[in-house]
């Protein structure tokens, strides 16, 4: 699966906004205060909407009015474009509403379209509760062939129909929404965390903040080696002299992380070990996890990571788009940026108090500056991406 489009409509900064076009690897940037962590807060809002309601995702963010865009009554609108896994395009659209005071579900819908010019089928249409789904999926697309529709009731208007819906394998695309909706993953990296010692125990996948990075690295050493090695394998690529990584048990049954150079004899511990070589340690086990995230967002990759380790790390990013996932990265560094396509960056502007998207490929003179050995980092450093500014 990939999104290829992302549409935003009362969404806090986003009025009105849309992201088209994405590819694999999206990097965003923008000035403080643009809604670059709202656009990644997106995602959670499905998750949390998903897993629990939508009353409760929008209580989370302070309640309606707190995320409704300012001056506006609503509906707050998500509209998801994703090419699902037979190759057609679906659309996702969830609207909220504020019904005298109640969170619902104002309108949910699921479609495709059949062909360049046929109406599209919806798979998926609920109103506060109420609606239908295609039963025989399985048919979409055959000639003479009409949907069979169920009428359905939920029990609580502010539940996604996805939600139960998602559990049956009739319903197979709409099961593969559900899953990128709940395996999708933000990596919001604190350099402290990795570096202390962490209970002993049993960790498959790196948590948000990372402070697990040495139960997963035993869990892949012991149970994926082979995904252990490319670790170690990039970890001698990108950063030199580095190596061997081990996840050492103290006396106290705790873990700790120890890191070989080559050129002294005995291991250095996390705690004494450069955030740039922690950090990329910890990435590199997000990004060569054994079942990769279908989608992948990480906030300022460039805090604590030496300038030079950030092409590295975007090449590492972009390696784990091109093996299956997709990546949202937002930056400040013009170094990370050097090492971007221009198609892979989108840029956020604020105006008059609303954000708007731009996309940097779509700029005549970026184009041109770039065609002509310009990098980018050094085009928005230099101010030519109109609207965004440094730190």
């Amino acid at each position: 699966m990939q999104i290829e489009t992302i549409e935003l409509r009362n969404y806090r900064l986003f009025r009105d906004a849309v992201l088209t076009d994405l590819p694999r690897l999206t990097i965003v940037v923008g000035a403080n205060g643009s809604g670059k962590s709202t656009l990644f807060d997106v995602f959670a809002f499905l998750k949390d909407a998903l897993t629990q309601n939508v009353a409760s995702a929008v209580a989370r963010r302070g309640g309606f009015n707190e995320l409704v865009s300012r001056g506006q009554k609503g509906p707050i609108g998500i509209t998801i474009k994703f090419r699902e896994s037979s190759g057609r395009l679906a659309t996702y659209q969830l609207d909220i509403a504020n019904d005298r005071g109640k969170v619902v579900v104002h309108r949910e819908v699921l479609k495709f379209r059949r062909g360049r010019r046929g109406q599209p089928w919806h798979f998926v249409d609920f109103s506060r509760g109420k609606g239908t789904a295609i039963t025989n999926e399985a048919m979409y697309g055959q000639k003479g062939v009409t949907a069979e529709r169920e009428e359905r009731v939920l029990a609580d208007p502010s539940v996604l129909a996805i939600k139960g819906l998602g559990q049956f394998t009739e319903f197979r695309v709409v099961a593969e929404f559900r899953d990128l909706l709940e395996n999708w993953h933000i990596s919001d990296f604190h350099i402290s965390d990795a570096r202390s010692s962490a209970e002993a125990g049993y960790a498959e996948h790196l948590s948000m903040g990372g402070e697990n990075v040495a139960q997963v690295a035993q869990y892949l050493y012991e149970n994926h080696p082979d995904q252990f090695e490319k670790v170690l394998q990039a970890m001698r690529r990108r950063v030199p002299g580095i190596d061997r990584v081990e996840a050492k048990p103290t006396e106290d049954g705790r873990l700790v992380l120890r890191f070989q150079d080559g050129s002294f004899k005995d291991p250095f511990i996390a705690r004494y070990v450069s955030d740039g070589t922690i950090k990329m340690f910890a990435y590199l086990v997000l990004l060569y996890d054994p079942k990769p995230h279908p989608l992948l967002a990480v906030e300022e990759p460039e805090n604590q990571l030496y300038p030079e380790l950030l092409q590295e790390l975007l090449e590492e990013f972009r390696g784990y788009a091109l093996r299956g996932g997709q990546v949202f990265a937002s930056t400040h560094s013009p170094d990370f940026l050097n090492g971007a396509k221009l198609e892979e960056i989108y840029w956020l502007v604020k105006k008059e108090g609303f954000t708007t998207v731009e996309r940097a490929s779509d700029s005549e003179l970026l184009r041109n500056l770039v065609a002509e050995g310009d990098l980018p980092g050094a085009l928005w450093k230099q101010g030519l991406f109109k609207g965004v500014g440094l730190r």
